[in-house]
């Protein structure tokens, strides 16, 4: 069983990098320890972002969402995911011990097995959405996934929707305003030219997405300091559908479990047709991101917020070779 469990763990972590995260840095890294068959999923200072995710929650939550695509590939592969979160309180960088087992009954987890081809379809896309408005049976069922997984997922409407919108807008203000903020977006992006920037990381000019005419819709304008004339222009949808992911509390646990359902969210959606995006702006401002939350909410810290919608299919951003990223000791 141990040479079974060796040969399947590249496979496994080649569909957890496929997750997202903060500028695409892809903060993670994975150890196969192959006398006890234990792969564990550290989180990488070298990839953290100083600027905007200070506290490390971003990190958690991409690594989460990496955790939770590794789960899902375990399934699809006929296998159960035994999964430890923080398993050693000496190491904060040890973010989870995930150990392979046979399944108890017939077959793993199908929920989780059937979300496979969802890992590999889903691509956050910066384009524009029509207006068609998602079934509310469709938001139910992108609560429960979140539920699944310990976290809440919230559908904002009247005040609270326009409100998120005018902060990702006052995020963008602070955001021009910080040096170290552009300097740090400006080291994850690049416009695509011979030879500037890696071609396995970061966010790629094609991945932008055009320039909206009158920006209304919250989504990240990564290209428009670096050469926007470049960039055709689009309209918009022009009521963004958006979500909110929280949890009770804010501790790096937490981080972990809304990381974990915040990607079972977008397979979901991803599943059921939407396009997705993440919008994490105002959430990387402390004053900000209290404002975020609806007071009336028992959602007590928010971790995320989605823009969700119908629209064309988005290309693949890069991702780092599972050589580089899975260390067997």
């Amino acid at each position: 069983m141990r040479d079974r469990v060796t040969e399947v763990v590249p496979a496994l972590v080649a569909a957890a990098v496929a997750a997202p995260s903060m500028h695409n840095a892809q903060p993670w890294r994975f150890v196969h320890h192959t006398e006890t068959g234990v792969l564990s999923l550290y989180g990488d200072p070298d990839r953290a972002l100083p600027a905007g995710d200070p506290d490390g929650r971003g990190m958690h939550l991409g690594c989460g969402a990496a955790l939770f695509n590794l789960r899902v590939a375990a399934a699809e592969a006929g296998w159960e995911a035994v999964t430890e979160t923080l398993p050693d309180r000496n190491d904060p960088w040890r973010l989870a011990d995930v150990a392979l087992r046979e399944p108890a009954g017939d077959f793993p987890d199908r929920a989780l097995a059937e979300l496979g081809p969802a890992v590999r379809a889903r691509h956050t896309s910066r384009l524009p959405f029509s207006d068609e408005r998602i079934p509310p049976e469709i938001f139910d069922e992108l609560c429960a996934a979140a539920l699944l997984e310990g976290a809440r997922l919230a559908v904002p409407s009247g005040w609270h929707a326009e409100d998120l919108v005018d902060l990702v807008h006052d995020a963008e203000l602070h955001e021009s305003a910080s040096d170290l903020m552009q300097a740090e977006i400006a080291a994850w992006t690049r416009m695509g030219r011979a030879g500037e920037g890696s071609v396995a990381e970061g966010v790629p000019a094609y991945a932008f997405g055009p320039r909206q005419h009158d920006v209304k819709v919250p989504v990240r304008d990564f290209g428009l300091s670096q050469d926007s004339r470049r960039r055709p222009t689009a309209t918009f949808e022009e009521h963004p559908q958006l979500a909110v992911l929280g949890t009770e509390s804010d501790r790096p646990a937490d981080w972990l479990r809304a990381g974990q359902a915040m990607e079972r969210v977008l397979l979901v959606a991803t599943e059921d047709g939407l396009a997705t995006s993440l919008m994490s702006q105002p959430l990387e401002w402390p004053e900000l991101r209290s404002m975020a939350r609806d007071p009336a909410s028992g959602m007590g810290f928010v971790h995320m917020v989605f823009r969700l919608g119908y629209g064309p299919p988005a290309a693949a951003t890069p991702r780092r070779p599972v050589a580089d990223v899975l260390t067997v000791v």
